[in-house]
């Protein structure tokens, strides 16, 4: 049997991954001392690393493919073909920044101030970049962890990556540029991409996981309403195309039910009774296949 060697994210991105395969599909396990996940799929063999290191091991062929940010392609400078982009990350549904943050005291106030300090990061050729790329020298050195406390004892400016920012405010620092965007990339092996059987898996992972990701923030509402009312209902429903319909037992009444946004739930069900429509159920959903 055909198989197709998977790369997981091991941090902080592997309970999302494992929560979107799931949602997906896929059912992926793994004890606390292995790094070999189990999937109930025969076709998909699973190995758990470090997202800073799978888009070298998918360039080089020990991976099939894998899972990983888009800023760990751009820092290892991975030659990967990029199958799809999945907009999620440790705590929600939302690109990843990278960012030059300093101390609120610090006299840093842009990246032509930079020139000459030091700056600690795990994103070293990334800064590297960065700076080049803004006419600036300064020393960067790697850093091993616990980057924010480095500011300003050891080090000038850190570049860090943050989701919502509120671990830098808690070490009362600012951010004072943005290096880079990321959002969590699907990637396989060049070579993989030209076999046929590997090519039509990955495929296949990559439409379930995107299915999972739009349910992420729609669901399905479904009512019942005299059929006189279906155009009003249908004015109001945001559906992805139109709204289906289908007829009750009783010849004046059908049943109508449409995919939305759930954000816009709250706003349409008291419009959506106003017109006439009861029995309204809200469901949620694994999967949105477009």
């Amino acid at each position: 049997m055909s198989k197709l060697v998977l790369g997981l994210p091991k941090g902080s991105l592997q309970e999302a991954t494992f929560a979107m395969l799931q949602k997906a599909g896929f059912k992926v396990s793994v004890g606390s001392r292995s790094y070999i996940p189990n999937v109930d799929d025969p076709e998909i063999e699973a190995r758990l690393i470090r997202a800073q290191e799978i888009s070298r091991y998918v360039e080089l062929g020990v991976l099939d493919a894998g899972i990983t940010g888009f800023d760990w392609i751009q820092e290892n400078g991975s030659d990967v073909h990029e199958v799809a982009d999945l907009i999620y990350a440790k705590q929600g549904m939302r690109p990843v920044r990278w960012v030059v943050a300093v101390h609120n005291d610090s006299k840093i106030h842009s990246v032509k101030d930079l020139q000459g300090k030091r700056i600690a990061t795990e994103a070293v050729g990334m800064t590297k970049r960065y700076l080049a790329k803004n006419g600036v020298e300064a020393q960067v050195e790697f850093s091993w962890g616990a980057t924010e406390a480095k500011v300003p004892e050891l080090v000038d400016a850190i570049v860090e990556l943050t989701e919502t920012g509120s671990s830098l405010r808690a070490n009362n620092l600012r951010i004072m540029d943005v290096v880079l965007q990321s959002t969590t990339k699907f990637i396989a092996n060049r070579k993989t991409w030209q076999d046929d059987w590997k090519r039509g898996k990955i495929e296949q992972i990559a439409m379930l996981l995107q299915g999972a990701l739009a349910a992420e923030s729609r669901v399905l509402l479904k009512m019942n309403a005299p059929a006189s009312k279906v155009a009003a209902i249908s004015k109001i429903l945001p559906s992805l195309h139109a709204p289906t319909v289908n007829p009750l037992a009783s010849s004046d009444w059908v049943a109508v039910e449409s995919v939305v946004e759930e954000k816009v739930v709250r706003e349409i069900i008291p419009e959506l009774k106003r017109v006439g429509a009861e029995g309204i159920i809200e469901l949620p959903l694994n999967k949105v296949i477009r």
